[in-house]
């Protein structure tokens, strides 16, 4: 199994010529290949000539220092990634900075009509992420130029260009020592899983995650059994629910629920829209600490006055509708 380092540039349009499907067009691929021992075996780099927007966006310009006349004889996207995917050969998974390379990949893929990376989520690991667990907090994320000056890497190379960024991002991966990290992988969901059958249920070392399928709308969703389930992230046996979903904002979901072997367990419900718009539910579910009952609490409370509060704007709507209509 190979580690696909990757990373991408891209450009992009102005307000009156972007393209929705597509709105970020690749114009460079780098990507470094590690075996299982981290070590650097190959390095791909392509330029990609465009074919949707005919001018580089002024920041992209600025950052990249790419230009037009460097892009004009280079293969276009589908011939690259043809290259690319041959490349990565067929046991690998995809490493990147942070999330967005590969949902940028996958929708320039879509567009070009190609053959899909995968039917729906598609795992990867998130470096930015693993660095920041190893050696952060674990929820800040720092810039790639941060992380490689915080462990002393050589700036021989450049930033902003997908081939440096890519052995950069590289360069980090092999300097983290906890392996058992990589178990936590993270989820592309440009597709999103086709059926129930197909949702990501998967068990990290300390919680749960679940991908759920599309639904049709948030009431929908909010009554599926299986999304909004309470169950151990350790047996998988349902809990007895001590506090049910309670909301503020009416997109995230929080609720307690007791296993008889393994204690009081969190549930965080996050209702999400695809990049389409589709709605989607993604739940994990992690051991409950201490303060977590009072934190839920205080959500269910301020749920409750939030929901007094608007039914008394709407009786004295109501109130006033009627009293004009006197």
């Amino acid at each position: 199994m190979y580690y696909i380092v990757l990373d991408l540039e891209w450009n992009q349009g102005t307000p009156k010529t972007e393209r929705p499907e597509i709105p970020f067009e690749v114009i460079e691929i780098g990507a470094v290949k590690l075996d299982e021992k981290k070590n650097i075996v190959d390095r791909f780099e392509s330029r990609v000539c465009p074919v949707v927007y005919d001018k580089i966006y002024f920041m992209t310009a600025k950052v990249t220092g790419i230009t037009m006349d460097e892009l004009k004889d280079e293969d276009e996207f589908p011939a690259v990634f043809k290259r690319f995917v041959t490349w990565c050969g067929d046991d690998f998974i995809f490493c990147t900075w942070g999330s967005l390379d590969l949902l940028e990949l996958r929708k320039n893929i879509a567009y070009h009509k190609l053959e899909p990376l995968g039917r729906g989520p598609v795992p990867y690991l998130d470096i930015q992420k693993l660095y920041s667990l190893e050696l952060d907090d674990g929820k800040s994320r720092k810039s790639l130029e941060k992380a490689v000056d915080a462990l002393e890497i050589d700036k021989s190379d450049v930033f902003h260009r997908a081939d440096g960024d890519a052995w950069y991002t590289a360069e980090i991966f092999r300097r983290l020592k906890r392996r058992d990290l990589e178990a936590y992988e993270s989820y592309d969901v440009y597709r999103l899983p086709g059926s129930r059958g197909e949702e990501v249920h998967v068990k990290f070392p300390t919680y749960s995650k679940y991908i759920s399928r599309a639904f049709r709308d948030k009431n929908t969703a909010l009554r599926d059994k299986e999304a909004t389930s309470l169950k151990c992230f350790i047996c998988g046996k349902e809990t007895k629910r001590y506090i049910s979903w309670v909301t503020v904002n009416g997109k995230q979901f929080f609720a307690m629920g007791k296993c008889r072997e393994h204690g009081m367990m969190r549930g965080h419900l996050r209702i999400k829209k695809n990049w389409d718009g589709a709605t989607y539910v993604m739940k994990t579910i992690r051991p409950a600490k201490q303060g977590d009952e009072g934190s839920i609490r205080m959500k269910e409370k301020n749920a409750a006055l939030q929901a007094e509060k608007l039914n008394k704007m709407q009786r004295a709507q109501k109130s006033k509708l009627s009293n004009s209509e006197k």
